[in-house]
This record gives C-alpha cells, structure tokens and sequence, in this order.
C-alpha cells in the first residue's frame, strides 16, 4: 500500500516538474521574444530549480499531494491556489532585491499564472479521463443492491461516486432525492433528482431499490426520526452516511454507511462536548480509573487516552473487560500511551493500598460500582460493602498517596432515593463530601442512565426483539433521562476538570424520554411493527422502582459554571464524624446479617442514614402531578 501511494505521489510531482519547465520555458521566450528582455542561462537554470523547490514545498504544506486525484474536491484546487499565489509573491520580492538577477517581474507572473492553470486543468483532466475509462468497467448490477441517495449536495455526490466506481462496493446508486428546486427534474453524477415530497415512496417503491442512503451535512435527531419514518414505509432498509457518534468528538472525522441506532433517535440532539480545558488538565497526568473495564469507565479511559496522561491505570475485577480496554488503546496508542492494568476489588483495601502505592495516582475517577436497581434490592448487604464502603476505600487511599482529585460516578437515582442502589450511591456522595478539610479534591457527577451501557434496557430490548418479542417494559407511563456513553463521560471528565473540593456536579440531560417511546423507535429500527409484528408487554413496576427520576436541574437550586450542561448543587456536607457514625451503623447490619442470602435490617439500616430516602409508592402516587411526567408528554 505504501509503495503503491508513493508511486502515485513520485508520478505527481514528475507530471508537475515537466509542466513548469516547459511553462517556465514559454514565459522566458515570450519575455525574449515579445518584450526584449535578455536572461542569463545560469540565471534561468537557477531560478527555475528554486521556484520549483518553493512550489513543490508549498503545495506540499497544503497537501495538495496528499489526496486521491479522483476523489478530489475544491478544497484541493483552492489550496493549490493558494499555495501557487503565496509562492509568487515570495519570488516577485526576491525579484525587488536589487544585488539578485532574477527575470523580470512580467515573466514570474506569467509563469506562475500559466503553471498553476496548466496543472489545474491536467488534474480536471485526468478526473475526466478516469470516469470514462471506469465508466464501462463498473461492475454489473447483477448482485449489488440499488440506494437511492437522500441529498445531492456535495455529501451525497461524494458518496455517489464512490459508490458508482468502486468495484469491490455491494451498492449502486439508482437515484438521488432532495428538496433543492434547482436539482428537482435534472441529474447529478448521470442520475436523476427526484423531489422529496407526498409522492416520493410510491416514486421510489418502482425503482430497482433495496436501501435509502441518508447523506445531509447536517441532522437533528427529529429529523432523522422523520426520514427513517417516511423512508422505511418503502420498504426499503434506511441507513445513515455519516460520522458515527462515537468518533463524533475526534479530530479524524471519517463518514461511514451505518445502520440508525436509538441514539440518532434521542429526543434531542448529542451534545457536542469541548474537550479543550480537559485534555490540558489530564495531560501529563497519573490517571486511575476504577471499573474501567465497564462501559463507563472503558469510555473513560479511551477519553482520558486521548487527553496524553503520563500513565493511565485501568482497575477492575472482571478482567476479561480489563484485558479488552487494555488491547483497543494499545492498537490505537502503542507505545505512546503508558498504560497499566490491576485486577482488584475496591472492597479490598490491602489490594486497592498496593495500587496506590505503586503508582500515586494524581487523578482518580471512581466508576466501579453495583448499579442493578432489583438485583441490589435483594442483594443489599453487597451493594453497600461495594458501593458504600468501596468508595470509602478508595477514598481513603486518594487522601494518604496525595491525589489531587477524586471524583465520584453518581447518579440521578440518588436524588431522593426509593431503592438500595439509589441509597448508596447517595451515600457515597457523603463519603466525599464530608472530605472538605483534605488536601485531595473531593467531588461527585450525576446524571441518568446511559444508552447501551452494561445492564440498561437497550441490550435487553435488542435481545427481545432478535428472539422475536413481546418487549417487556415495566410499566408504559415509566420515563427516563438519558445519555450516550460518550456525551456523558466527555461531561464528567470535563466537570473533573474545572472541580474544587466538595463539589456536587449534575449534568443537563435534556429532556426525559418516556421508555414506551424508545421500545417503540427500536421496534421500528430493527424493521418490525410494533404490536403487530412485535409486542409490548406491560409487565409491573419492579422493586425500588419509581415511575419517574426527579429533575436533576432545577435552577433555583444550581450554580451555572463555564459549561452549559455541567452544574453544581448547593448541598450541606455532612460532617466526618456524622458520616462515620452511619458507616458504623451499616457495618453492624452487615455483619449482623452475613449468614443471610438476604436480610431487610440492612435495608432498615440504609433507610436510616439516608434521610432523604422514599418509598417506591409515595413517589409514584405524585407522578399525576410531577414537572417530570408532564415534560416527557409535551
């Protein structure tokens, strides 16, 4: 492959340098010839030989040889512009030194107008030349899928081409749809524009058509949900041409042909989140990340990779999604990236002691945790030695090796909890709040439920779906917020950043979403209809569970800070000793129940220390009346 780009790039340069000779040549005999003007032959070998270094370096600093002629887009042809006129200007004021004999300025201009013309028109020409030739020897249809392309500006043109002259390409295009009245009725690329408009899916239902291919340069999630509506009632499998959301916050923005996904549908748009401040603040940096093996923490520690730490240390008890993060940012970094991985426990303080110490993390980000709201119901007394003391481990271990920071992965579940899971991550947040006389920086970040993480509804509705339904939903007026992994992971490392100690962060998540609506969009994605095809099944409340999550933002109680979707709650700390006196309490319960599968006096005693804590049915008996409830129907 490399020889074969650098045959390609020598094959440039050798057509380039022949027609600036023998444009250079015609110049200096048209100043002999036509104007008089007399040129050494020394001065004429000299002076092409550096004019051609300076055109060759400056078109190459634009890279100008940088891309596939065929593929090329003005762009390209500007930037060979530009590079062609800085060059001039640089020899006509080599030409105003006196001591120098340069030509005169009539020839430079003349040379430099022709040349950059004469190249402009071998490159239009070799695009010509190559369509042509290709043209008969595109593949036959005969086994390829025809798309009709949805947008025929430069993004739909683009993918056009490529899909028209790639051999090896399972899709020919059939057809281009769009609104431009301009474009309605003619062809682009040799294909005709239909309108966008009432009549369009019987227009398309005629033609040869397997796949719609969305490619608009810019789409709101409303309008992608409006498109794979009207589109889908072809037929037709709808698909996006675009950069995927993953990779939507990379600097190598790279559109590809994918699938729509319930995060394309959101209710809103994904947030674009200024990684700017956090690379500063992480670079150079030991970083720790607990449960990085997890979907959080693995999109923490890719984001924080990005950021160049000093070393990043991944900690994790599964390490099977250890060893997976580990072998991604190795392909992806090398060498370049430090990166050491733990098998541990934060429930173990000699082990999670032996990190620290080992390393002295400056940075630590707390993700590990038990997060299943049923599961940690009837598993209390594990999810408070996980989550609840933990996070005191760890905690405990930031302040004796000198982190600078700790933030805490909270959740909107804390907020008046009505579940063991809500209740000790509550906890955990006094855990780190009460730590204001230390000189490690104590913080917390919540926000909703994150789409497609580990144990959320999204895995579990895609396997309902796969094995042919009902998708169960626990009850149809149920809402959520929610967030893609990496919106929400790119807001805490950010609210990490920006942090001081006994900082409560919340994240903006937008609007709520009601968990009817997403079973139904993702019905439609995976090409069914819902209760026809696949049903919806309406199967009770779980336990601990609410109908709604309470509002994080609410202005009336927040502080703005730089970001418009990172705020701070104004929340009293409790005092060490008041939190160490609930941590005895809940040592107690445990050990008085350890001999137990399950014991509600751990519950009971969770319930105490928290006082925020609700019953699941005083919660759901306001849901009527709730602001939440009443937004996610607007």
């Amino acid at each position: 492959m490399f020889f074969n780009f650098s045959r390609r790039k020598l094959a440039l340069l050798s057509i380039d340098f022949a027609v600036l000779l023998i444009l250079y040549t015609v110049s200096c005999a048209i100043g002999c010839f036509t104007l008089g003007v007399k040129i050494d032959f020394l001065v004429y070998i000299l002076y092409f030989l550096i004019s051609a270094v300076m055109i060759f370096s400056l078109r190459s600093a634009f890279r100008v040889y940088s891309h596939v002629l065929r593929y090329a887009n003005s762009t390209v042809y500007i930037s060979m512009v530009i590079a062609d006129g800085f060059c001039a200007i640089i020899l006509l004021a080599i030409g105003l030194i006196p001591s120098l004999a340069t030509p005169p300025a009539i020839v430079t201009v003349a040379y430099m107008a022709l040349s950059n013309v004469a190249t402009l028109s071998s490159r239009f020409l070799y695009r010509i030349i190559y369509k042509r030739s290709h043209r008969d020897s595109r593949p036959e249809h005969k086994g390829r899928i025809g798309v009709a392309i949805v947008g025929a500006g430069q993004v739909g043109t683009l993918l056009c081409e490529e899909l028209l002259y790639n051999e090896k390409s399972p899709y020919y295009p059939v057809c281009f749809v769009d609104k431009d009245a301009n474009k309605i009725g003619s062809k682009v690329l040799g294909l005709p524009v239909y309108r966008e408009d009432e009549k369009i899916v019987d227009t398309l239902s005629r033609l040869p058509i397997g796949e719609v291919f969305i490619a608009l340069t810019k789409i709101s999630a409303e309008q992608t949900k409006a498109l794979h509506e009207l589109y889908a009632s072809t037929g037709c499998k709808v698909k996006l041409y675009d950069v995927p959301i993953k990779e939507a916050s990379s600097q190598n923005q790279k559109r590809v042909i994918r699938d729509i996904n319930i995060e394309d549908l959101l209710f809103r748009d994904s947030l674009v989140v200024s990684g700017s401040l956090s690379k500063e603040y992480y670079k150079d940096k030991c970083v720790l990340v607990t449960g990085g093996g997890g979907s959080i923490g693995s999109e923490l520690c890719r984001q924080i990779a990005a950021c160049a730490p000093k070393r990043l240390v991944i900690l994790d008890i599964y390490e099977n999604n250890a060893y997976d993060i580990q072998q991604e940012l190795l392909r992806k970094y090398g060498d370049s990236l430090p990166i050491s991985v733990e098998i541990g426990s934060v429930r173990e303080r000699a082990r999670l002691e032996a990190v620290f110490r080992a390393y002295r993390p400056q940075i630590v980000i707390h993700a590990a945790a038990h997060k299943h709201v049923p599961l940690m119901e009837h598993s209390n007394a594990e999810a408070v030695k996980n989550n609840v003391f933990g996070t005191y481990n760890t905690a405990d271990m930031a302040e004796k090796y000198g982190a600078e920071k700790f933030i805490l992965i909270s959740t909107d579940k804390a907020v008046n909890p009505t579940n063991v899971m809500g209740a000790t991550k509550r906890l955990c947040e006094m855990v780190v709040q009460c730590r204001t006389d230390s000189k490690t920086s104590f913080v917390a970040v919540r926000f909703g439920n994150v789409l497609g993480s580990n144990g959320s509804v999204i895995p579990l509705f895609k396997r309902q779906i796969e094995a042919g339904g009902p998708v169960t939903i626990t009850d149809k007026r149920i809402i959520r917020y929610f967030m893609t992994i990496p919106e929400a992971t790119g807001l805490v490392i950010q609210a990490g950043a920006m942090a001081g100690g006994g900082d409560l962060f919340v994240l903006d998540m937008g609007k709520p979403v009601r968990i009817l609506d997403l079973a139904e969009n993702m019905i439609k994605l995976s090409g069914f209809t819902p209760y026809k095809d696949i049903d919806i099944k309406e199967i009770g409340l779980r336990p601990g569970e609410k109908l709604y999550e309470e509002l994080l933002i609410k202005t009336e109680s927040l502080k703005k800070t730089e970001s418009d979707m990172i705020f701070i709650e104004h929340d009293t700390p409790f005092t060490r000793e008041e939190v160490e006196d609930k941590l005895a309490l809940l040592r107690e319960a445990i050990k008085a129940a350890e001999l137990n599968v399950a014991d509600e006096s751990v519950k009971a005693a969770i319930k105490s220390v928290v006082p925020t804590y609700r019953e699941p049915s005083e919660i759901n008996s306001e849901s009527e009346n709730a602001a939440e409830m009443k937004i996610a129907m607007v």
